[in-house]
């Protein structure tokens, strides 16, 4: 069976355990005042699509959109493991760019870390450019952001 990704609720326990692991993996490499992730909660607000990346039943990564005013952004990107290295990440990221552009969102953003060197390869290598802190995110000591225009 070939990947799919669709919406899942956050709350779906096989996206609860990529979660889980996703904030073991920041909470181990940043300070608790870097890490902006959502928890499952969060993720369940209105404004927010979680989409999961699945094969054969299993859920091999996750990403969410979250529309924000003028823009959206990137949250919650993260692929297990067992999966990394076969793509999931850059199709969970292109999912996210078809759908901000059938919602006329403009332009997608985000933060993440400077020691997350595969996310900053993928981000970098599909045309993401580093810009300042937006929303209600600060300069700090590890978060990288960029942003890049989806509409043509």
């Amino acid at each position: 069976m070939p990947l799919a990704i669709h919406p899942v609720s956050p709350r779906d326990p096989r996206a609860v355990a990529l979660l889980s692991e996703s904030h073991a993996l920041m909470n181990a490499l940043f300070p608790a005042e870097e890490n902006h992730y959502l928890d499952v909660d969060a993720l369940c607000a209105e404004g927010i699509t979680f989409f999961g990346a699945e094969e054969g039943g299993e859920l091999l990564g996750c990403a969410a959109l979250a529309r924000r005013e003028g823009y959206g952004e990137v949250k919650s990107m993260f692929v297990a493991p067992e999966a990394r290295g076969i793509g999931v990440a850059r199709r969970l990221l292109a999912h996210l760019e078809r759908t901000a552009q059938q919602e006329a969102l403009p332009l997608l953003r985000l933060e993440t870390g400077d020691r997350l060197a595969a996310a900053v390869s993928l981000y970098e290598g599909q045309g993401y450019r580093r810009c300042g802190p937006f929303g209600g995110y600060v300069a700090n000591g590890s978060s990288v952001f960029y942003e890049k225009p989806v509409q043509a």
